[in-house]
């Protein structure tokens, strides 16, 4: 199936896209987490949200979810890992899962760590973004695994199973067991080295290096030349004009991958330019 339009992520931007898109009879793909923006859910207090004054995140998410089911938009729980022009739509990857839409909404956010120097080189060639589907590729081998949440863990369990040895890198509070092969290193990785044009190793912080066939990046997002090559891009932020438009056709962003101010008003208003923008582009397309 070739949904009319794909929403990569589930905060506020996404959500609005989302109900304006279902309002136009659109069929929506919403790929993300099914437990809506941990950004929002943190926030203590939001005051400046119309027709929700000063509610906490997790009751904004709460009165998102409901709107959502309202309309019977389903939210795909995964993690988007990259973005393919098809020449006339686009296609998405999610884990060993692939998806097909005719114009993609980025509501990602904004990563909150970036890459590694070296890391965008090498994907494909000691990087992965996809446990399952690259884990065997280790079996094994020794692999190092940077997490920046809880949820991911399963993923790098799966990993530990795979490899003889795993070197894990959690980023985030409280991170549970991985398996009997996992060792947590005093460092934090800085930098990917390579050789070949193939990763060797990992250097930490404390000046120490680990050697790895592989590493696995399971993060909350990507950055945005990883996820999606050939998006222009300005001050870390995607290019877009007033109508949400990106540089490639059929492409739009909206929310805080825009830039400033990260408002959780400013998302859902440009998520609702965003679906505008999309529904135009459909009919322009539909009417050639």
């Amino acid at each position: 199936m070739i949904y009319d339009v794909a929403i990569v992520g589930t905060g506020p931007a996404g959500v609005s896209a989302a109900l304006t898109l279902a309002a136009n009879h659109k069929t929506i793909l919403m790929l993300g987490s099914a437990a809506l923006s941990d950004k929002v859910g943190r926030a203590e207090r939001i005051a400046n949200y119309p027709g929700l004054p000063m509610v906490t995140g997790a009751e904004m998410n709460e009165v998102f979810r409901r709107q959502l089911a309202e309309q019977n938009i389903e939210i795909t729980d995964r993690m988007v890992t990259g973005v393919a022009d098809l020449g006339d739509h686009y296609g998405l990857m999610a884990g060993s899962d692939f998806y097909e839409a005719e114009a993609v909404i980025l509501t990602t956010g904004v990563a909150a760590t970036g890459t590694l120097p070296g890391e965008e080189d090498l994907v494909g060639r000691g990087v992965s973004y996809c446990a399952t589907c690259d884990g065997n590729l280790y079996k094994g081998k020794t692999i190092a695994v940077i997490c920046n949440a809880k949820r991911f863990e399963h993923e790098a369990e799966f990993l530990s199973e795979l490899a003889e040895k795993l070197y894990y890198f959690p980023t985030y509070k409280d991170p549970g067991e991985i398996g009997a092969n996992a060792e947590r290193p005093a460092g934090r990785p800085v930098k990917m080295n390579s050789e070949g044009g193939r990763l060797t190793s990992l250097t930490l912080n404390d000046g120490s290096e680990v050697k790895v066939d592989g590493v696995f990046c399971l993060r909350d997002s990507m950055s945005l030349g990883t996820l999606m090559p050939g998006l222009a891009t300005e001050d870390g932020h995607i290019a877009v004009d007033r109508s949400m438009k990106t540089n490639l056709p059929g492409c739009f962003a909206a929310g805080d991958c825009t830039g400033r101010p990260y408002q959780y008003v400013k998302a859902a208003g440009e998520g609702n330019v965003a679906a505008h923008s999309a529904i135009a582009y459909l009919a322009e397309k539909r009417k050639k």
